[in-house]
């Protein structure tokens, strides 16, 4: 099993930055790659809700929420289609404060399953072309208040 790995410091306290990267509906207001969002019913916190992402190249992305725990800041998700030859891919999302600054601290990452040909080339991709990206937007969000 392949895993991809991000993290980053957001320059805003834990609390803030979790009522937008907690929000499982709330990506495409964030990542630079996500032009619309759409819930298939549930609300964005209720374990088992599928959103489907479009991205700026055209392709479609649907996730499925698997966990969400607002006190620890975490949540897990699942992809159920998308255009990465990936098999059970599960992805991870957490903020922790920093409590010596009062920033947070981001992480994102998930496995899963590939060809092994395959497995650099979906990391970098993992990395930087969604991760380090969408968590470089959250920052920016802050960032430019």
């Amino acid at each position: 099993m392949a895993e991809s790995y991000a993290s980053a410091v957001i320059p805003a306290p834990v609390d803030r930055v979790w009522q937008w990267f907690g929000d499982f509906a709330g990506l495409a207001e964030w990542h630079p790659a996500v032009t619309a969002l759409e819930l298939e019913g549930g609300a964005p916190v209720e374990v088992g809700v599928v959103r489907r992402l479009w991205l700026s190249d055209g392709s479609r992305i649907r996730e499925r929420l698997t966990a969400f725990d607002s006190i620890s800041r975490r949540y897990c998700y699942e992809m159920l289609e998308g255009p990465f030859r990936v098999r059970s891919y599960r992805a991870v999302v957490r903020l922790a404060p920093i409590t010596a600054t009062g920033a947070t601290f981001a992480e994102w990452s998930a496995c899963y399953d590939s060809d092994a040909d395959q497995e650099a080339e979906l990391d970098r991709v993992f990395v930087t072309e969604v991760f380090a990206p969408g968590l470089a937007g959250l920052a920016r969000f802050y960032t430019d208040e």
